[in-house]
């Protein structure tokens, strides 16, 4: 295993405030994107107060990505983030908006 390789990790995460309806998931795929990291980003249908997301790439790439949740874009109110730590995959070849 390589030493890149190694390093990376996958974050599954849980935004829970006011994140639907104020460009939270464009938020997320932009810097994601930027971030060169790999998975998606969705709403949840029936909890209009949860965006979810699953991510890859190195631990210190996902630990920017977390530190933007937080943030979000101006209009968002983030109340609570969870999140779940596992291991790489490499399923996945870019970052997406899941609808």
């Amino acid at each position: 295993m390589t030493d890149e390789i190694s390093q990376k990790r996958n974050l599954r995460a849980q935004v829970h405030g006011r994140v639907q309806g104020v460009g939270y998931r464009q938020f997320v795929l932009y810097h994601a994107a930027r971030l060169e990291l790999t998975g998606w980003v969705r709403n949840n249908r029936f909890d209009h107060s949860l965006v979810e997301l699953e991510a890859e790439g190195t631990k210190s790439r996902l630990e920017n990505l977390l530190d933007l949740l937080y943030t979000g874009p101006t209009p968002a109110r983030v109340r609570e983030i969870n999140i779940d730590w596992s291991d790489f995959t490499g399923t996945y070849h870019g970052f997406e908006v899941r609808y």
